[in-house]
């Protein structure tokens, strides 16, 4: 399980490092940074499958996404010599876990002199990776270490391997040295960033995905868009799961029952028998409030649990009468995945809390708070943030 987040330079966020636990809410004001620290735990999942670079192009670039404000140290209000920062820029991205931790630092390539390559001399590079064990990285729990363009590996008598092996300035080493047998510990972290599964803003409109028959087939894991639920919701059901998704539907739509139709072509249809009504409703026919919650559904209900889920504003669309269903779903699931809830909705806020404490679970509570364009926890001090440290370059 993850237990501290860390984020620095990435635009509000110039130095945030957070507690999370099995189940935690980040909350704040509109603007306080919430999204900000959403996209950046995407982005280090990015890293696992050596998308960052590519994911950072798509923000702007490294140089848009980078802290805008003064260096650490300057007072508010106080200008830097011009342009020019006296550290080096990097982007860096880490957490720290009960059995590893991972972090990287991205900063701007050495600018290339031939004419070719010098096109892509704004594409960021990775200056070091780490990986170690337990929560907080020291020399002695090092087991990994990426120094620019070499990767050095401890072996299992505790002393680094003589020789180090080359890398891409772009690649990372979660990607490239992820050996089970060379290098074993880098291959569980990649695997298990690789199962964090991100939800954002489904689409409920009347031509989303979600809501027009697909062919199906087995789908333990729901897409990030939706396009598969009524293939999901089926494995679901055929995996033994129908009666805690039973028990969500009939908690959100008292009375109502969930149908998964399977055409002679093989297309999977959703529909919603509700008390009252003749027929089921078609997906089509759906709220958009009721497609959003089902979509919800499916992906906390997943045969396949994630070692991380992240949510960002579920709330959206939903009908009040259903943030309460939501939460305690999201504090029942929290048994089996840990959680990240974004939101700045407090209804659904306390609903998680009361069920979470009805089941005898913790909940985290991470609001956020912006001071001179900079996001931060009120009130955490030296004492009060969780230990860490990065890689050196």
């Amino acid at each position: 399980m993850i237990t501290t987040l860390a984020v620095e330079n990435y635009r509000s966020l110039r130095d945030l490092c957070i507690p999370v636990g099995p189940l935690t809410v980040v909350t704040g004001a509109n603007g306080s940074g919430k999204s900000s620290l959403y996209r950046a735990v995407r982005l280090l999942a990015d890293v696992s499958r050596n998308g960052a670079v590519a994911a950072l192009a798509r923000e702007g670039g490294l140089r848009s996404t980078l802290w805008a404000g003064p260096e650490r140290g300057t007072k508010p209000g106080q200008r830097t010599q011009g342009t020019v920062r006296s550290v080096p820029i990097g982007l860096r991205l880490g957490f720290g876990g009960d059995e590893f931790g991972y972090a990287i630092d991205l900063g701007l390539p050495v600018p290339s002199g031939e004419p070719e390559a010098a096109k892509f001399n704004l594409d960021p590079a990775i200056k070091t990776e780490a990986v170690w064990s337990g929560p907080v990285l020291r020399p002695a729990t090092s087991l990994i270490e990426r120094h620019n363009d070499v990767v050095k590996i401890r072996g299992a008598n505790g002393k680094w391997a003589p020789k180090p092996y080359p890398i891409q300035q772009f690649d990372s080493m979660l990607s490239e040295f992820a050996d089970p047998e060379a290098a074993p510990e880098l291959f569980r972290v990649r695997d298990r960033i690789r199962s964090w599964r991100f939800y954002d803003h489904f689409r409920t409109d009347t031509d989303a995905p979600a809501r027009a028959p697909q062919i199906g087939t087995r789908t333990p894991v729901l897409s990030h868009n939706g396009a598969d639920l009524p293939a999901a919701l089926q494995t679901i059901i055929a995996t033994g799961r129908r009666p805690q998704l039973d028990a969500a539907i009939d908690d959100a739509f008292p009375g109502s029952r969930l149908e998964v139709q399977v055409e002679t072509d093989g297309r999977f249809s959703l529909h919603l028998r509700q008390p009252g009504l003749l027929r089921p409703l078609g997906a089509p026919e759906l709220s958009d409030g009721t497609l959003r919650y089902l979509l919800l559904a499916a992906a906390l209900l997943s045969p396949r649990p994630a070692d991380l889920l992240v949510f960002n504003e579920p709330e959206t669309s939903l009908h009040p009468d259903l943030l309460a269903p939501l939460g305690a779903l999201i504090a029942a699931v929290s048994e089996r995945s840990q959680i990240i809830v974004v939101s700045h909705a407090d209804a659904l806020i306390r609903a998680i809390a009361r069920a979470a404490a009805e089941l005898r679970r913790d909940v985290g509570m991470v609001e956020l708070e912006k001071v001179n364009g900079e996001t931060v926890l009120p009130g955490q001090g030296l004492l009060d943030s969780p230990l860490w440290f990065w890689p050196k370059r």
